[in-house]
């Protein structure tokens, strides 16, 4: 479920507001293989199904960016800012990875707005981000994104 801001003052108002949670998605080895690709990250603990079915986790795992990369589009289910010129990543402040994602899981966004403060031209938010694997006792990343908003 979608939260819809119009401009900057709306979303102003939302600070240290939960923004919900996601729908979950699935990571399959097609997405894995197709990450490893555009990256150039071909380790077997990734790509190859029947060693990392021996490896330590049981199974092919994602790479952590990838699962970090799948923030924004689980983010934009949570937040819909609109009446904006320009909106950017602007950066992370803190990234863990605390559980592998393995191939066939599926992760969902748990948010929470922590903050927005006014840069030149816009704002700049913080989003407390949890990545959450469906049925796992540990999330699969914990992490401070920065974007900013310019109107």
């Amino acid at each position: 479920m979608s939260v819809t801001v119009n401009g900057i003052e709306e979303l102003k108002k939302l600070a240290g507001s939960d923004l919900g949670t996601s729908e979950w998605i699935e990571v399959t080895q097609e997405r894995i293989n197709t990450f490893a690709d555009a990256t150039g990250d071909h380790q077997w603990i990734h790509v190859d199904p029947e060693k990392a079915a021996e490896g330590p986790f049981g199974a092919p795992i994602a790479h952590g960016y990838l699962t970090l990369s799948l923030f924004i589009p689980l983010f934009t289910e949570l937040l819909d800012v609109q009446g904006v010129t320009t909106k950017v990543n602007y950066g992370l402040n803190k990234v863990r990875f605390p559980s592998p994602v393995k191939a066939g899981s599926k992760i969902r966004l748990v948010g929470k707005l922590a903050d927005v403060e006014d840069v030149p031209g816009g704002v700049q938010i913080t989003v407390d981000g949890t990545i959450e694997i469906e049925g796992g006792a540990k999330p699969a990343a914990v992490l401070q994104s920065l974007s900013r908003f310019y109107a």
